[in-house]
Formats: C-alpha cells, sequence, structure tokens
C-alpha cells in the first residue's frame, strides 16, 4: 500500500499537471477504490464510477487544500459518486443481465482465487449489513481507512465507527453461522 506522504506527493505533482503523477496516482488508488465501491453499487456498474470518481477528483485537484488525507478525500469523493449513482439509477428502468451469465462468471474465475461462489456469498453477507455498517466496515476492513479517515469519510464521530463495525462483525458471524447471507441484518 502506497503511504499518504507518496499520495500527498503525487497530488501535488498532478497539480503542477505531471501526467506520469496522474497515472500513478490513480494505479496506487484503483485497487482499493474499485473495493469501496462494489459494496455500493452493482458489479456492473462499478467501472464508470470508478471512472467518474476519477473524473470528479482530477476536477477538484486544484482546490485539495490537505485538509485529510488523499485517500480520505478520494473515497469521501466515491461516497458521493456512488449515492448520485443510486438516485440515477431508481429513476430508470435497468436493462436485463447477461443472456450467458454462467459463461460470464467462469470466465472471470483464476486458479488460487476464492471460487465464484464463495465471493457471492462474502458479497451477499456483507450486503445483508445496514448501508451505515457496511460503509463503516468496507472503509475500515476492506478498504484498510484507518477509524478517524472513515469517521470523515462517513461524517460521523470516531466512536460511531468502531460501534458500527464492531456491530457489522457480529451480524457477519450471525449470518455466517445461520447460513442466511440473503437476509438483511438490522441497523
Amino acid at each position: 500500500m502506497v503511504t499518504a506522504d507518496v499520495l500527498a506527493s503525487l497530488v501535488d505533482d498532478a497539480v503542477r499537471g505531471s501526467s506520469q503523477a496522474i497515472t500513478a496516482l490513480v494505479h496506487a488508488t484503483r485497487r482499493d477504490l474499485m473495493r469501496f465501491l462494489t459494496t455500493l453499487a452493482p458489479a456492473g456498474d462499478v467501472e464508470d464510477l470508478v471512472q467518474e470518481t476519477y473524473m470528479r477528483m482530477f476536477r477538484a485537484l486544484p482546490g485539495f487544500a490537505g485538509r485529510s488525507s488523499v485517500r480520505t478525500w478520494l473515497f469521501a469523493i466515491a461516497r458521493r459518486v456512488a449515492a448520485d449513482h443510486a438516485r440515477y439509477t431508481s429513476r430508470r428502468p435497468r436493462p436485463a443481465a447477461l443472456p450467458d451469465w454462467e459463461a460470464a462468471a467462469e470466465s472471470a474465475f483464476r486458479p488460487g482465487s476464492p471460487r465464484f461462489e464463495e465471493q457471492q456469498a462474502l458479497t451477499d453477507l456483507i450486503g445483508s449489513l445496514s448501508p451505515e455498517r457496511r460503509d463503516a466496515f468496507v472503509l475500515t476492513q476492506i478498504a484498510h481507512l484507518s477509524y478517524a479517515e472513515a469517521a470523515e469519510v462517513i461524517g460521523c464521530p470516531i466512536g460511531t465507527v468502531r460501534s458500527r463495525v464492531a456491530r457489522a462483525r457480529d451480524d457477519l458471524i450471525i449470518a455466517m453461522s445461520d447460513g442466511q447471507s440473503g437476509r438483511t441484518v438490522a441497523g
């Protein structure tokens, strides 16, 4: 994982117009950004949301004052992008799923990686959490933000983030032991 100082340096260079810094910034943050957005939007929309997040970030680069870490700032932008997308798509009909979904799922499998079913079960478990607990859990446990950074992204006190993560862990343990990954866990 790239350090906060390196990311801040890349942002400074990007503001000065360095295309290499922009490329390095995207490469350093893309994986975590994809993980975060996967929990907020349908898998088929994640790539578009990542692109939109970076577009908004690049437009906002000159105004980045460094009051928070680059990762925290980027996740806050991504959260707003996902919220805007959810509002937009809730008003529009969705196209039908892939005609050959089984072939698409099988082509995504890589040797040594978790099977599709395991990945889907984990996604379902995390998706069953209340939105508040899911955001706190994903930001801290999957995207590896500190509790303080997650609190800044979410817009709540650190203690609330800690509580939500602890409760999300409890909810996941209960859901796994019950084998009911499809039910929604109380908020």
